[in-house]
C-alpha cells in the first residue's frame, strides 16, 4: 500500500511542476538569458576598460616625453578630452605645467585654480599649490593667502609647503627679517617634509648672513693706462 501512496504523490508532484514550468517557465528561460547576457556584457566591459587604460597610459607617457612645452600642452589637452578615469585630471595637471614651462602663465594659472576649484584631493592640491608659485613673483601676498587657505589648515599635509610660499612672498616684497623668521621657524618644524626643511634652512642662512642686503654697485672698472709716446721715425738714437 506504501508504494501506490509514494507513487500517487509523485504524479501529483510532477502535474503541479508541469503547470508551474508551463506557467512560468517562459520566464525563467528568460532570467536565464538575461543573466547571461548581463555576464558577458560586464567581460567585455572589463576587458575594453583595461584596453582603454592601456591605451592612455601609453599616450600620457609619450606626452611627457615632448620636449616642446607648447606641444606637449597641447598632447595633453587632447588627452584629457578623449581619456578616461584619473588620467583625465592628470592630463589637465600635466597640461598646466606645460603652460607654465612655455611661459603662458595665465592660461597655466587659470587651469591650475579650476583643476583646484573641483578635485579637493591630492591633485587639487598640488594645483593650487603651482598656482601659488607661478604668481609668487607678482601677486600679493593677500592673494596668494586666499589662495592657498585650504592648504593651511593645522596638521594638513600640504601647511608647510603653502607656508613657504608666503615666506618666499614676504622676502620678495622686501620684507627680509619677517621672512627670515618664517624660513627659521620652517626649518625647526618636526613636521615639515625632509626636503622643505631643508630648502628653508638654505634660505633663512642667505637671509641671516645679509643675502639680501643692498651693498650699492659695483664700481666701473678703471680706465685702461694711456699707452707710451713712439719715437719718431727715423730719430738718431742718443
Amino acid at each position: 500500500m506504501s508504494d501506490i501512496f509514494q507513487e500517487v504523490e509523485e504524479d501529483v508532484r510532477r502535474e503541479k511542476f508541469e503547470k508551474l514550468w508551463r506557467t512560468y517557465g517562459g520566464y525563467a528561460l528568460a532570467a536565464a538569458a538575461l543573466l547571461l547576457l548581463a555576464v558577458a556584457g560586464y567581460e567585455f566591459w572589463q576587458r575594453y576598460q583595461t584596453t582603454q587604460r592601456e591605451k592612455d597610459s601609453l599616450a600620457f607617457t609619450a606626452a611627457q616625453g615632448l620636449r616642446d612645452p607648447n606641444q606637449a600642452a597641447k598632447a595633453f589637452a587632447d588627452l584629457a578630452a578623449k581619456a578616461g578615469g584619473g588620467y583625465v585630471v592628470l592630463s589637465r595637471l600635466e597640461e598646466a605645467n606645460a603652460l607654465a614651462q612655455a611661459g603662458k602663465r595665465d592660461q597655466a594659472v587659470a587651469l591650475y585654480k579650476d583643476i583646484a576649484a573641483g578635485d579637493s584631493g591630492p591633485v587639487g592640491a598640488a594645483a593650487r599649490l603651482r598656482a601659488a608659485w607661478v604668481l609668487a613673483d607678482r601677486a600679493s601676498r593677500a592673494d596668494l593667502q586666499t589662495l592657498l587657505q585650504p592648504l593651511l589648515a593645522p596638521g594638513g599635509a600640504w601647511k608647510q609647503l603653502a607656508q613657504e610660499v608666503l615666506a618666499y612672498s614676504d622676502f620678495r616684497a622686501g620684507k627680509t627679517l619677517v621672512a627670515a623668521s618664517e624660513f627659521n621657524q620652517l626649518a625647526a618644524d618636526p613636521s615639515a617634509p625632509e626636503a622643505v626643511k631643508g630648502r628653508a634652512q638654505a634660505f633663512a642662512s642667505y637671509l641671516n648672513n645679509g643675502g639680501a642686503a643692498n651693498f650699492g654697485t659695483v664700481p666701473p672698472p678703471a680706465p685702461p693706462p694711456a699707452p707710451s709716446p713712439q719715437p719718431a721715425a727715423g730719430a738718431a738714437a742718443p
